[in-house]
């Protein structure tokens, strides 16, 4: 049975929480000089009207009439991933010609989704706010160059980036979380780990951030991603990007 006494403590322990998260959302936004996002989540959803689990299934009927089907377990065959799909192929076959050729049929299936990605709320408006007070941005994800590219462009957002489009590669190693197109971010753009802010979704954008020793805001946009995040360690989660934004606004 719950006390009086804790009954009365409780809400003032989740202000006390509230409060503290309030003032970490501030210091990580307020001290970035660079921020760095990762692309589908925070910015938007790429697949919103382009399943990934149709990107996923016809990726998987072209390695099956490929005779290559085998190149995968039962587990990966049925999760709706296509940088899954990717990550086994190229873990099995690293820089070899089959990757390759899968990795550009991926890039063709994102560049496919681009005119129905729905743009992530407040984002458009947040990257124009924080170019706009000088802050510097780039993207790092592990989505194509090319798709993101095309997919700012038609936002009107492109010259708040460029050039400073750090994507997939042809070495899918370097794909998060290791830290490789993060730090090639930090390195063109002469900041330090310490002086940038990387905007994530999942635990393989936290886990680069740390290892670029680069402080990390989460975006969850449901209980399941703030989950997610928050067991993978990270400590400050927004559901929105509106309190980011009013952050700004109020500088």
């Amino acid at each position: 049975m719950t006390s009086d006494t804790e009954q009365k403590t409780a809400p003032v322990s989740e202000r006390d929480e509230q409060t503290e998260q309030a003032g970490n959302l501030r210091d990580l936004v307020l001290g970035a000089r660079v921020v760095l996002w990762d692309f589908d989540g925070p910015i938007c959803r790429l697949f919103a009207g382009y399943s990934a689990a149709r990107v996923a299934g016809e990726l998987l009927d072209w390695l099956d009439t490929q005779g290559l089907g085998e190149l995968l377990t039962q587990e990966e065959r049925v999760r709706p991933d296509p940088h899954v799909l990717l990550g086994a192929v190229n873990r099995r076959h690293h820089r070899s010609d089959l990757a390759a050729e899968f990795e550009e049929r991926l890039t063709r299936e994102e560049l496919r989704a681009v005119p129905t990605a729905w743009p992530t709320a407040y984002a458009d408006p947040l990257i124009r706010t924080w170019s706009a007070l000088g802050v510097g941005l780039a993207i790092t994800t592990n989505n194509s160059p090319r798709v993101v590219s095309e997919y700012l462009a038609g936002r009107g957002l492109l010259d708040c980036f460029a050039p400073h489009l750090y994507g997939r590669t042809q070495d899918l190693q370097l794909l998060k979380p290791d830290p490789y197109c993060l730090d090639r971010a930090l390195s063109a753009m002469g900041t330090a780990p310490a002086h940038a802010l990387m905007v994530g979704d999942s635990a393989s954008d936290l886990a680069a951030a740390q290892r670029a020793g680069v402080p990390f805001l989460g975006y969850g946009h449901n209980e399941r991603k703030t989950k997610i995040l928050k067991q993978a360690g990270a400590q400050t989660v927004v559901h929105s990007l509106e309190p980011v934004l009013r952050l700004l606004w109020g500088c």
